[in-house]
């Protein structure tokens, strides 16, 4: 597609104006330009190849092909029910909780199949955490919510553990915020300060792949702002993927874009292409308002 889409509105006129009288000078959003390595095995945290998911014969995710770089945000759009969730749930394996769903294909995560059956699924998901939509702090201390995780994986002495748990909450920027109370309940935070610590528990194990399942969706707009500015950080030392329905969010902190629609994968490329230029029609008119 060789001319640039216009400015999103959240008006639908504006979405169908904009149909008839493209611009070939304004972006579709003022997002900002991330340096971004060529997508190939080289660059890979995760190599997805020929992904299929079923819930028991219905089909959910259709021949998923993409690499999700290291030390980058990628996230993925979409409408709702067209996999996006699906698809982070199979990079961790929690849905071999549930009876009937199964993943066919190949999920190379630092070059091994994470869907084979000799895979450890506890340390495969101390590797790859992940974060829900609602904030789900445990119902007992902050420290605890903390140091609970730690224990499942390691032994640790009362100092190490202490100096775990301010570590933990200093990276996600919620220690000066909680370190007089760290013995109240968790319950008794904000849901902001909720969200950052079970983002604090993803991280205190340890982990090499973030997931972020629409991270801020239940959040407030300040609250949005400090934890898109914390997933911008976090990607120094994780590989995160995100999945989210604001669009601006996606074009404000990720390097890199996927748009998914009925199970497939549509077109994964910079943020900058998908929301200045995209290759496919059907990207462009998700992200003009003309379907979803």
């Amino acid at each position: 597609m060789n001319t640039t889409s216009p400015s999103l509105s959240n008006n639908l006129q504006d979405a169908q104006r904009a149909q008839h009288t493209p611009s070939h000078n304004t972006p579709m959003f003022n997002s900002v330009l991330h340096t971004s390595p060529q997508l190939t095995p080289e660059t890979a945290k995760l190599d997805i190849r020929n992904l299929n998911f079923y819930y028991g014969q219905a089909q959910a995710l259709k021949n998923i092909n993409m690499i999700i770089p290291e030390n980058r945000i990628t996230a993925l759009i979409g409408p709702s029910g067209c996999g996006k969730s699906t698809l982070l749930r199979v990079f961790n394996r929690i849905y071999d909780i549930y009876p009937k769903l199964r993943a066919e294909g190949e999920v190379l995560f630092d070059g091994q199949n994470i869907l084979n059956d000799n895979i450890s699924v506890n340390e495969l998901r101390a590797k790859i955490g992940m974060v829900f939509q609602k904030p789900v702090p445990f119902p007992m201390t902050i420290y605890e919510n903390i140091a609970y995780a730690i224990r499942h994986y390691e032994k640790l002495s009362k100092a190490e553990m202490n100096n775990r748990v301010e570590k933990v909450l200093r990276d996600v920027a919620l220690w000066d915020e909680v370190k007089d109370k760290l013995n109240q309940s968790a319950l008794g935070l904000s849901g902001g300060q909720q969200q950052r610590l079970c983002i604090a528990r993803a991280v205190a194990l340890k982990p090499e792949v973030l997931l972020l399942d629409e991270p801020t969706s239940a959040l407030d707009p300040i609250s949005t702002a400090k934890v898109e500015q914390l997933i911008e950080q976090l990607k120094t030392k994780y590989t995160v993927l995100i999945v989210t329905h604001n669009m601006q969010q996606a074009a404000r902190i990720s390097d890199y874009t996927g748009f998914m629609f009925l199970g497939k994968l549509i077109e994964l490329d910079t943020s900058n292409n998908i929301f200045t230029n995209p290759k496919q029609q059907q990207t462009e008119d998700y992200i003009t308002g003309r379907f979803g």
